[in-house]
Parts: C-alpha cells; structure tokens; sequence
C-alpha cells in the first residue's frame, strides 16, 4: 500500500506541475509584446490585409487567449500538442528532432560536472589551506558569477578561432553529407559546448563537497579513527563518502534546472541545434504551441530526474524513506 501510495502521489504532483506549467507559459506568452503574426509573415512584408487576416486565421491568432488555450489544452489531452508557427511542423516532432542533440549534450555536460565537482571538492578538503584549496575556492567563486553566454564566447574565441582546436558550431561539420557523418564528427562538435557547461556547473557541488567533508573530517567518529590509525586515505573512504554522497546526489540532480537554464544561451553561442536554440527563435516569433511544449517537457524532464534522486537516496542509505515508500 505504502508504494501504491508514493506512485499515485508522485503522479498527481507530475500532472500538477505540468498543468502549472502550462497555465504559467501561456500568461507570460500572451503578455509579450512580440506580435506573432508579424514575426511569422516579417515587418517588412508586402501581402495583403485579407492575406494576413487568413494566416491569423489558419493559426487561430485572433481568437481570444482563453479559447486558444482550452483548444490548445484539449488536443493536447488527445496527444496533439499543436502546430510550431516557427518551423510550420507538429511540436512533437520538434521537441524529438531537437532533443537528441540536447540529451547527450546535457548528458555529457551533467556527468563531467558531476565528477569534475565531487572529486575537486574531495581533494580540496582534504588539502584544506593549501594553494590547491585556495585556487579551487577563487576559481569556483569566479564561475558562479560568470554568465553561460560570456564563458561560451570566451571559450569559442580561445579554443576555436585563436588555437583552432574545435570547431565554430553546429552538431556536425557543414561540409559533409548526413550519411557521410561518423559518431566522432558529432562527439568532436559537441565536446566544446558540453565542457562549457560542465565547467559552469562545477562551482556549486564542489563548494558544497568540500565544506561537507571538512565537517566531516572534524566530527568525533573521525577524530576516534585517527586514534585507531587510520589514514587519510582510508578516513576518505571508509566515513567520508557515504555521508558526502547525499548532498552531492542532490545538487547533482537539482542542477538538471540549471542546465536548461543555461542550454538554451550555450546551444545559440555554439549554434548548436537543440531544444535551447529552438526556445530562442520561438521567444523570438511568440510561438506559444512550440514555446508550451518546451516548458512542459523540461519541466517532465527535470520532476524525473528528482524523481531519480529520491530512488538513489534509498540506495545510498537504506534507511531513508519517501512517503513512507522505501526506496
């Protein structure tokens, strides 16, 4: 009964949140100030009144926000999420042809922060004081505070036009075929642009590991394991870890937001085409279908990967429960 429970409730906190979602999008869409019909036909563009009153027509522009919504809502309850007015294609197909390129950049980028953070903070406390702590300190401080599209620009700049070293953009090279295209060229393009985002997301967990371990390092059981003669070494791994797992964990996974935060700014500097750069050119021409869809499959995206967290936390620590479901 108790994990009856904890699914139907994680599944009515879901839906909540996606129907939240939805509702917020839409309002802030519809408060734009960008006019959707001028976007799609240009501000420059010669057709007609009548020609202009039938493309407001077929997309449903002049029908009151309500009404657009509820219709919107009510295909969408049917599996049909709308029509893109940027790319004139289901917004289903969209999201899919867009997100495998976003899923193994953000994958890439997650993994390497995640790594790159827990170990530098390992190794930070454990050299509390030294150059090493205080360099990782000034450098993740300095991260925290530098905007995705400046760190991108400056790493396309550096390793891009000035050493050569990695491609401008795009996911793959421009002067190749589609069938012609290995899994090297696509990983060769995606490694500047998934390392810019990792670097940006390791400040956080590694602050966070390093203080939690100095706190730990500091506690009796640990000052009684040094009397026993255990070394640093095996302070680390045998006490360490597991008490330093489930912050890391949490901030790992609760960087998910982060990462679609900065994605759409990153894929733009990197001409990247995913989910990020599609967000931009839809905020850009008020496609509320395309721009609604977005938001409700990163918010399902990111409700999982909490969701994810919460089962690791049960095996991390068995003694840890959520809604009485044990994980």
């Amino acid at each position: 009964m108790n994990r009856v429970k904890y699914i139907c409730s994680t599944t009515a906190r879901m839906l909540t949140l996606l129907i939240a979602v939805s509702i917020l999008s839409f309002i802030l869409i519809s408060a734009s100030p960008v006019d959707p019909l001028k976007a799609y036909v240009g501000a420059e563009s010669t057709l007609s009144e009548e020609a202009k009153e039938e493309v407001a027509e077929y997309w449903g522009l002049n029908d009151p926000p309500a009404e657009r919504f509820l219709t919107w809502a009510d295909h969408t309850l049917h599996g049909d999420l709308g029509q893109s007015i940027t790319y004139n294609m289901p917004v289903s197909t969209v999201i899919a042809d867009r997100f495998k390129y976003s899923v193994a950049l953000i994958l890439a980028a997650w993994v390497l922060s995640g790594i790159i953070g827990f170990t530098a903070g390992i190794f930070a406390a454990v050299k509390k004081g030294s150059i090493f702590d205080k360099c990782v300190k000034t450098f993740c401080l300095i991260l925290q505070s530098a905007p995705v599209f400046w760190f991108g620009l400056l790493m396309l700049t550096v390793f891009s036009i000035i050493l050569g070293w990695f491609p401008i953009g795009q996911a793959v090279p421009v002067d190749k075929l589609a069938a012609d295209v290995t899994i090297w060229d696509r990983i060769y393009h995606m490694i500047l642009p998934a390392v810019t985002l990792s670097i940006l997301g390791t400040g956080k967990i590694t602050l966070y590991t390093r203080q939690k371990l100095i706190e730990i390092m500091h506690s009796d059981y640990i000052l009684f394991a040094r009397a026993r003669g255990e070394s640093v070494k095996q302070l680390v791994i045998r006490h360490g870890l597991r008490n330093i797992a489930m912050p890391a964990i949490t901030l790992q996974f609760a960087s998910f937001s982060e990462l679609f935060g900065g994605i759409a700014l990153a894929e733009t500097v990197f001409s990247y085409p995913g989910i990020g750069s599609a967000v931009t050119a839809a905020a850009l021409n008020a496609d509320a279908p395309l721009l609604i869809g977005i938001a409700m499959f990163s918010a399902l995206f990111v409700f999982v990967g909490n969701f994810i967290a919460n089962v690791l936390y049960g095996v991390v620590d068995p003694r840890l429960k959520e809604g009485g479901y044990r994980a």
